[in-house]
């Protein structure tokens, strides 16, 4: 296309005079394309013995029957003509009544009447099923076929109250018993400034008319919802880019035309809606008629701008508004007398733009000859249309294709002038990458130096960071140790130190024996202790690895409390494993990623525990169960004694490394380093577990271990 614009001014306008004469060639096949039948009817009697309807469909025109101001069944036509004889009037069909005279009067658009036409049919048509495909008759009617009550649309009546209006397209069967065929209809309008039967009426084989009559609607469905589709994202790219109304103004314009398209040919909103308002959908149609150039008119002025005039554009407001507002508040019986009117308004503004094209293809604009070319064709079909709502033209409704084509052009144009945008976007953004990349091939040297630098600095600064963090932790370790084992060892050292200076001294010699048993116990308890501060110091600085894997909780416990009952019994307490509901869920049971020993010396320090503080003939209790916490199951193990309580306010501190249970009246009878529960917790967090513990504070407590639970539960 930019080649195209850039040749000289003589090619411009070859150009100019192709597009006009493409359009007028269209318009000339387009309009001389009127499809006129073969066989045409003459005083109420078409003769069709000569043709086979069921392969070659023919239209019902020429003269039928007309009984002016009376509505007729075929039996009152009967007894009419056998009393009077054949008197009857004759009209050409398709056209209005509006204009036509009788008995020297002209009629006028509101009135209503009955039509007549007697058809005879060829041998080969007989006893087939042969189909009648009517057309909007404006805009009510009654139709009989040898009698038969086949359709009726809307209510006939025979003054503006008794009658409904109604518009829809039919499709009727009709099964000939004998070689005619007798069509009576009753029409009547009081709504509109014409009436009668303006379109053809076909009749034809039931299949052949029935192809046709999808064909047509699924044209129609083609049209209009390409037109919505095209319309809708037009809008759409409005509203994402609301700085160029482009695509707004050409975007209404399409929905409106597919609005329109559903009014017109099939009459697709009868269809789907059949019960909506006559008088609405006339003022829709004309509406968007109205709208239609004046919207055209803007959409121009965005494309091209500064070739609309301001006068123009002021004057096809003013019109546009004056019109729409004579439809609103207007009868269709008033408002519909302006058709004409209307059409030239909307003649003169696409007269306009293409005049304005023509000065903009002069100037070598894009998109300039396809906007010309595209409005001959649409010109043409809108005239065409408007020529066939006044009765002036054969060719049925022609301007949704038109549009269509119009439609279609004007997204190619559009797709240029967002292409042509979106490429100069990245040759903008091509040169300044240019830019940068020089300017960073200016600096690259630079920033390879700095970040190799900085590299070097980084590892090195990780290297001491390491080395310091470690040595850090182990200082730490070092000196909790040594105060451990300081506070923890100066109190047992002490006494064995006064039992061996009393046996040196032999103060008194008779209780040696009992000296040195206390000297053994004590250091038996502090080698027990040792070896507790160095494993929790080892498990606090993460010197302990762990052998994870998949342990199935339930032969644990059981493994578990069978290695212990023994102990636990002989030190005069009852044992209990109580496994309740879990393990009757065979499908389910819980599978726990852990270090199975760990875990297990952490539940006999629990069990240890809870056997220091409960006297003899009590209980210790191990019970499991399985819950959900924050939507994850985990199983949960309880150790139960019948002790002494424990008070509330140190149940959270008896987790603490060398915290020991203070109570008055407990005396010196239980001895413990204070490390088994800080043990005990160290484990169960480095298997993502917790501990806590419960008690009232005056008789019994209870410790819980939490383990989080794996997916492969249920085996085994």
């Amino acid at each position: 296309m930019r080649g195209i614009l850039r040749v000289g001014s003589r090619k411009v306008w070859f150009y100019i005079v192709a597009a006009v004469v493409v359009g007028l060639v269209t318009g000339y096949v387009v309009l001389s394309e009127t499809d006129s039948p073969k066989f045409q009817s003459k005083e109420g009697i078409l003769d069709l013995t000569h043709v086979q309807l069921s392969a070659n469909p023919q239209k019902l025109t020429g003269e039928w029957a007309f009984y002016w101001q009376e509505l007729l069944s075929p039996e009152d036509i009967r007894v009419r003509s056998a009393r009077e004889g054949n008197q009857d009037q004759w009209i050409n069909v398709p056209s209005s009544w509006s204009g036509y005279r009788l008995k020297g009067e002209q009629l006028g658009g509101t009135g209503y009447a009955t039509y007549r036409l007697v058809i005879q049919l060829s041998e080969q048509d007989r006893k087939e099923r042969l189909a009648l495909r009517l057309p909007s008759i404006f805009h009510a009617y009654k139709l009989w076929v040898n009698g038969e009550l086949l359709a009726q649309v809307g209510t006939v009546g025979q003054d503006k109250n008794s009658m409904t209006p109604h518009l829809a397209t039919k499709l009727l069967f009709v099964q000939p018993e004998n070689d005619t065929l007798e069509l009576v209809l009753q029409v009547s309008n009081f709504q509109h400034n014409r009436g009668g039967i303006t379109k053809y009426i076909e009749l034809g084989g039931s299949d052949v008319l029935t192809t046709k009559t999808n064909l047509s609607l699924a044209t129609d469905m083609f049209i209009t919802s390409s037109l919505l589709v095209i319309g809708l994202y037009n809008l759409l790219v409005f509203m994402l880019r609301r700085k160029d109304r482009a695509p707004f103004y050409f975007g209404l314009f399409t929905v409106l035309l597919g609005i329109r398209s559903l009014l017109n040919g099939e009459l697709v909103l009868t269809q789907w809606l059949p019960h909506f308002p006559w008088e609405l959908q006339f003022k829709i149609e004309y509406l968007i008629l109205c709208v239609s150039g004046y919207i055209i008119t803007m959409y121009f002025d965005c494309i091209f701008p500064n070739y609309v005039s301001r006068w123009f554009r002021f004057a096809s407001w003013i019109a546009t508004g004056a019109f729409c507002i004579l439809v609103m508040v207007t009868p269709a019986l008033i408002y519909t007398q302006f058709l004409l009117i209307i059409g030239v308004m909307v003649v003169l503004h696409m007269l306009y733009l293409m005049v304005g094209l023509v000065q903009v293809a002069l100037q070598r604009m894009e998109g300039a000859l396809i906007f010309l070319l595209v409005s001959v064709v649409t010109l043409i079909t809108v005239i065409n249309d408007f020529l066939y709502y006044n009765g002036w033209s054969l060719i049925g409704n022609t301007s949704p294709l038109g549009l269509l084509i119009f439609t279609i052009a004007q997204m190619i144009l559009l797709s240029s002038r967002f292409t042509r945008t979106a490429s100069n976007e990245e040759r903008i953004s091509r040169e300044l990458q240019d830019a940068n990349d020089k300017l960073i091939e200016m600096n690259t040297g630079l920033e390879r130096t700095v970040d190799e630098r900085t590299r070097a600095l980084s590892t090195a600064h990780d290297d001491l960071r390491t080395s310091y963090d470690r040595l850090l932790h182990s200082e730490q370790g070092r000196k909790k140790l040594l105060a451990y084992i300081t506070h923890d060892l100066r109190m047992p050292l002490s006494s064995m130190l006064g039992y061996v200076e009393a046996i040196q001294d032999r103060v008194k010699p008779e209780r040696n024996e009992q000296y040195l048993k206390y000297i053994r116990e004590n250091t038996i308890r502090i080698n027990r202790m040792i070896e507790e501060l160095s494993f929790l110091s080892h498990l606090e600085t993460g010197q302990v690895s762990y052998r994870m894997e998949p342990v199935q909780i339930i032969p644990f416990l059981h493994d578990f409390f069978e290695q212990y009952e023994l102990v636990v019994r002989d030190a005069g307490l009852d044992f209990i494993l109580d496994i309740g509901d879990v393990e009757e869920q065979r499908s389910n049971l819980p599978v726990v990623e852990m270090d199975a020993k760990r875990v297990e010396q952490a539940l006999f320090n629990l069990v240890s525990n809870a056997m220091k503080f409960t006297s003899s003939g009590g209980l210790v209790r191990i019970a499991l169960s399985v819950e959900e916490v924050n939507h994850a199951r985990h199983a949960i193990i309880s150790i139960q004694d019948s002790g002494m309580g424990i008070p509330s306010d140190q149940l959270e501190q008896i987790f603490e490394r060398n915290y020991r249970y203070d109570r008055p009246g407990l005396g010196n009878g239980i001895e413990g380093s204070g490390l088994g529960l800080a043990i005990c917790r160290e484990i169960l967090l480095a298997q993502g577990g917790t501990v806590r513990a419960e008690s009232d504070g005056k008789m019994g407590a209870a410790f819980y271990v939490t383990l989080p639970c794996i997916g492969n539960e249920g085996r085994g």
